[in-house]
C-alpha cells in the first residue's frame, strides 16, 4: 500500500522521536549506574579512611 509523502513524513518524524525517546532512557540508565558505582566507591574508601584512623588509635 503506498503511503502519500505527508503520511511518510509524519510517520517518520513519530518514529524518530520514539527513537530518541528511547535511546535517552538508555543513556540516562547507564549514567544512573555509573553514578551508582562511583558513590558506593567513595563510600568504601570513605569507610576504609575511618577503619584505618580507628587502627591507628588503637
Amino acid at each position: 500500500m503506498k503511503h502519500s509523502r505527508r503520511e511518510v513524513g509524519r510517520w517518520r518524524m513519530l518514529h524518530q522521536s520514539v527513537r530518541r525517546r528511547r535511546w535517552f532512557e538508555g543513556q540516562s540508565r547507564r549514567n544512573l549506574r555509573i553514578y551508582a558505582l562511583r558513590k558506593a566507591d567513595a563510600y568504601q574508601r570513605r569507610s576504609s579512611i575511618l577503619f584505618a584512623q580507628h587502627a591507628e588509635w588503637s
